[in-house]
């Protein structure tokens, strides 16, 4: 996998199709443990290209809101066939858009394990990027706390059981495996913003390296 780390390149105008109709479409896979930034990230790389974005977490709290026989926002669900269903519908709404020629954001704080099945299959249809966020750990802890708190519709993620992993010390955000395919990747540190500047990232996007 290659990272790329440098911050020059130019801004790319909203909508840009980097190779023409007769191309394969763009997916942008934006990655990284808990609280690293990667929807808020994900959104505004979105915004800047004029692409769609798929985001995990949002598939999950709308399967979640749509369910209300399942009681009270995050009761546990029968099964526990949330999660499996929420998988299989963010890479089957991803797939949709790569099918219709669509460049695509797509985010999760997936970790190898559930990335790679879902993306191996999708290299016959896109050029695949991945975007890796990268996180000072006790910032992400904040970052898990503050919106569990504060965002009512977290209550249907785990992250009560995330923070009291953190808790007892283990690290579940320091051994966040990423994305080990070999594709191209830029790493991006989100602790004080996005660095490289979303300018760059978008370019990458675009560019692939």
């Amino acid at each position: 996998m290659t990272s790329y780390g440098r911050t020059s390149g130019g801004a790319v105008p909203p909508g840009a199709d980097p190779y023409g109709a007769d191309r394969r479409p763009v997916l942008v896979a934006v990655s990284g443990p808990p609280g690293a930034g990667e929807t808020t990230l994900a959104h505004a790389l979105a915004g800047a290209l004029g692409w769609p974005a798929v985001c995990r977490d949002e598939i999950k709290e709308r399967m979640a809101a749509d369910a209300p026989a399942r009681g009270p926002v995050g009761a546990p669900e029968p099964g526990g066939t949330l999660d499996p269903r929420t998988l299989d519908a963010f890479f089957r709404s991803i797939g949709g858009h790569l099918a219709a020629g669509r460049n695509l954001v797509a985010e999760a704080a997936f970790q190898d394990r559930l990335w790679r099945p879902g993306l191996q299959p999708l290299a016959d249809l896109a050029d695949i990027r991945v975007v890796r966020c990268v996180v000072d750990p006790e910032l992400a802890r904040r970052r898990i706390a503050r919106r569990a708190a504060d965002l009512p519709s977290r209550a249907v993620h785990a992250d009560a059981e995330l923070l009291r992993r953190i808790a007892v010390g283990e690290r579940p955000i320091e051994s966040w495996e990423p994305i080990a395919l070999d594709l191209p990747c830029l790493v991006v540190d989100t602790t004080d913003g996005w660095r490289p500047a979303l300018a760059r990232i978008a370019a990458f996007a675009v560019e692939g390296g």
